[in-house]
């Protein structure tokens, strides 16, 4: 080894000394049992791995060795030791990861290699100590000579995904090149592979370009806009290459709120783009919004042509996940050869709320997807994302007081020990792999509207950082990161970070050569190789299902063949969809690569869609999976399950008649209940008892509730709530007021037909203009469906009563309770165009309107209940 030391030394610069040096067998790859030589380098204690082919062996001059990869030893490397091998001849497995780059080694175990391995945890140790010191530079200076694609099939460049994700449409296609095909379509087999080795071999044909991005966001709490934002948007000399304005309140107006209809949209645009750096030219890629929340993208017109696939989407987690009030809106796009994401959201508001901002990431992380990608992409499927916005984050176990003083003497460091944010992100509940940087600027809220002073009303608010700006992804420095507090129009004060953010531009010279390198090696395997997996599991049992209670399980698929395998879930003869609606697989196509696995998660959730199905009968928690593989054979997984019946699902005239808890009922009974309630011969209750239930509760706690009926509630209440009202107890009915609220519109939303059945949709929305004629309609509704409308909307009613304690608006109440009264048909929703989709929710929110204001006693019947 001492030779072998020397002719290293040889190979490598000066300067950089070889610390330990080992061989071992790739266990994945297109030839089996490929040797590779490892060395760990360091210079300047950093340290980076290196990988070798060796052209004889042993070597016997230094150019006898190629560097296939270098991996740096930093936050990203790690090193696992797996399972025993007997089929390897190999003792021990060596799991060795990176951000692009993932490895299985075979190893003889013995004393070199256990020196090899505590030198590599040992310089892992020292660049934990000394992370803040270190420079990577050197490593740059290594050309990696040799394409070596069974290396190349371990890479992985996809931002945070592992290498079970199949990469499609991640990067950017150079010009011309029509051999290489992007966005929504599917990709035959052999050019799914070629596009993902040449996504794996990017650092080969790429250079790294560094660009300028500005973040700015503001909550202009409903204000018009000013003639100038210089102050915000041109603080730095040097133009950026990309603006990013997110911007929370917008438009405060019931107009905006409940139809997501504002002038305020054009009126900030305008303002927005005159007030970019003078010094660049600059053209807007996107504008999304919902409600008040809005984002505008802009990129310099000479970086136009290497955006590209552009996508949008929205996510509201208001009550029901419906209203737009709070949640997130989202631009991504492909920047060169780098995939950017901007969210900017609105989370939940309160001191005490932090769990509910938590839930509310949490929906945006899950539900934001852009789905013109196949498959499609979430946030975290991304490079580089940028999370900005009003997250609403407070300062607790600190009195307004002892915060103002703190922050008066420019103490900022203390006082964010208490800041919310900072603590649930150190927890690791929210922004998990996003950073911030460091905050030496004044608190972002409350200030007196057109001052610069504290908030002075009653309420006395701490200052709070609610406007912030995170970010995740490799290389990315963050140059500043500041407040602006010379815009006085609103409560908060806007904020803008300016990044220098690498981005990876392909060099076509080099990208024609792999390109071609990769077509020839993929001729050789598709003549040698076919496609094997095995799975660990062909019968996936879920056991005690419940309403809105996702559940869990994985199925592992091992590609044991000798070459890259791709599969998907496709449809059985006659069927829509590869999975029933109350499935969903994640992922559902994907590569493996030989000697890798893929995880896959199979989520059982049965919502108002499916529970009636399960309920009456139509449907059962049963279904065969195709699982296909490209080139190979299928493979037939079954999913069966126990689902727990509940409230929850079943209809108003069938929860009228059951006079015990649900769970009491045996699940016979309940089917025909469903089917033939012609031949229920008890005396119905006039309202289902589990309406009156959280009606009643809601009358005696929650009259002076704010925001009743507009904030959601919390999904673990939730779950109290429905094992309450399903379980039958002497305990008091558990939760906050606001999960009751929800739990009640949810109980609602979920029967097999809405309170005003589909039949009676288009009659009512063409009498909204005539009070008489709308009570005429409720005056024939099956008298069950007559009696719930009656009591919910006395109900609203009396809580209208008490506007000036629950601050409730009559317009909001009616538009929520519009789209529960008169609910559109499954998947009606999608075939509407926007306007259709405004239009019939204003005519919604009218017909209820009319209920709420108007005397209905005529209409009531003299029932206790």
């Amino acid at each position: 080894m001492m030779e072998l030391s020397a002719i290293m030394k040889d190979k490598l610069n000066a300067g950089d000394n070889v610390v330990a040096l080992h061989e071992g067998v790739l266990l994945q790859g297109w030839s089996p049992k490929a040797h590779r030589l490892l060395a760990l380098v360091e210079r300047n204690l950093s340290f980076g791995l290196f990988i070798f082919t060796t052209s004889r062996n042993p070597p016997q001059a230094f150019t006898d060795l190629t560097i296939n990869f270098v991996v740096p030893i930093d936050n990203d490397f790690k090193c696992d030791i797996d399972s025993l091998s007997a089929e390897s001849n190999s003792d021990i497995y060596i799991n060795l990861s990176a951000r692009n780059f993932k490895l299985l080694m075979g190893m003889d175990s013995g004393h070199e290699t256990n020196h090899f391995f505590n030198e590599l945890s040992r310089s892992m140790d020292l660049y934990l100590k000394n992370q803040q010191t270190l420079d990577f530079q050197w490593l740059k200076k290594y050309n990696i000579n040799d394409i070596d694609l069974e290396l190349g099939l371990m890479m992985n460049i996809n931002g945070d995904n592992t290498s079970n994700s199949i990469i499609t449409a991640n990067m950017a296609v150079p010009e011309n090149d029509v051999s290489f095909p992007t966005g929504t379509h599917t990709l035959s087999s052999r050019e799914s592979v070629i596009q993902r080795q040449m996504i794996l071999s990017e650092e080969q044909y790429t250079n790294a370009q560094h660009f300028r991005i500005y973040i700015g966001t503001w909550n202009v709490n409903g204000q018009p806009t000013m003639s100038s934002l210089n102050d915000w948007l041109t603080c730095d000399s040097e133009p950026p290459d990309i603006y990013a304005i997110g911007f929370q309140e917008l438009d405060l107006s019931k107009e905006a709120f409940l139809f997501n209809d504002s002038p305020r949209e054009e009126e900030w645009l305008q303002a927005v783009t005159k007030s970019l750096n003078s010094k660049g030219n600059y053209k807007k890629v996107s504008l999304v919004r919902l409600v008040g929340m809005m984002l505008i993208v802009f990129v310099k017109n000479k970086h136009m042509d290497h955006v590209k696939n552009v996508a949008t989407d929205t996510v509201g987690t208001g009550i029901m996940g419906k209203l737009g009030n709070k949640g997130g809106v989202a631009v991504r796009m492909d920047f060169h050869n780098t995939s950017l994401c901007f969210v900017n959201t609105h989370l939940a508001a309160h001191v005490e709320e932090y769990e509910r901002r938590n839930q509310d990431y949490q929906n945006i992380c899950s539900r934001m997807v852009f789905s013109n990608f196949t498959p499609p992409k979430t946030v975290k499927d991304h490079n580089q994302v940028y999370w900005f916005g009003d997250l609403n984050y407070r300062i607790t176990e600190m009195d307004p007081l002892s915060v103002k003083d703190l922050v008066r003497k420019n103490n900022f460091k203390n006082v964010l020990e208490a800041d919310q944010l900072k603590q649930q992100h150190r927890a690791g509940n929210v922004f998990k792999g996003y950073k911030e940087g460091l905050i030496n600027f004044l608190p972002t809220y409350k200030y007196d509207p057109g001052t610069n002073d504290w908030d002075s009303s009653e309420k006395n608010r701490a200052p709070a950082w609610c406007d912030r700006i995170l970010w995740r992804g490799n290389s990315i420095k963050q140059l500043a990161y500041r407040s602006h507090p010379n815009l006085l129009i609103s409560d908060h004060k806007p904020v803008s970070a300016l990044f220098e953010s690498e981005v990876r531009v392909v060099d076509m010279t080099k990208y024609r050569k792999i390109h071609e390198h990769i077509m020839k090696k993929l001729d050789k395997a598709e003549n040698e190789y076919l496609p094997q997996v095995m799975v660990d599991n062909t019968e996936i049992i879920f056991h005690k299902v419940k309403f809105m209670e996702p559940q869990l399980k994985e199925l592992t698929v091992a590609n044991t063949g000798q070459v890259p395998v791709q599969f998907e879930f496709i449809k059985k003869l006659d069927d829509s969809t590869y999975c029933k609606e109350w499935l969903r697989i994640e992922p559902f196509m994907s590569f493996i690569d030989p000697g890798e696995k893929c995880d896959i998660t199979l989520e059982v959730l049965i919502d108002k869609r499916s529970a009636y199905k399960m309920i009456s009968g139509q449907d059962k928690l049963y279904d065969i999976l195709v699982l296909h593989l490209d080139g190979g054979k299928d493979i037939f997984i079954t999913v069966t399950g126990n689902y727990e019946r509940s409230c929850f699902g079943c209809s108003l005239e069938t929860l009228c008649y059951l006079k015990v808890p649900i769970k009491n009922i045996p699940f016979g009974k309940l089917m025909e209940l469903e089917n033939n309630k012609s031949n229920m011969t008890s005396d119905p209750y006039p309202v289902p008892k589990e309406v009156w239930y959280l009606v009643d509760h809601l009358y005696r706690h929650g009259l002076k509730q704010e925001h009743l009926f507009e904030q959601s509630g919390l999904r673990s209440e939730f779950v109290q709530i429905r094992n309450w009202l399903d379980n039958g107890t002497p305990d008091a009915l558990p939760g906050s007021v606001h999960s009751v609220a929800e739990a009640l519109l949810i109980l609602l939303d979920s029967t097999s037909e809405p309170i005003i059945p589909y039949n009676l949709h288009a009659t009512c929305l063409s009498a909204v203009s005539y009070y008489s004629q709308c009570k005429q309609i409720i005056s024939q509704l099956p008298e069950r469906s007559k009696n719930v409308f009656l009591y919910l909307c006395a109900f609203l009613q009396e809580l209208l009563n008490h506007v000036n304690d629950n601050k409730l608006d009559v317009k909001t109440i009616a538009s929520v309770f519009g789209e529960i009264f008169i609910r559109d048909p499954p998947r009606s929703r999608s075939d509407k165009s926007g306007h259709t989709r405004t239009s019939m929710s204003r005519k919604k929110t009218n017909f209820v309107y009319h209920f709420l204001v108007n005397d209905q006693s005529d209409l009531i019947i003299n029932t206790s209940f």
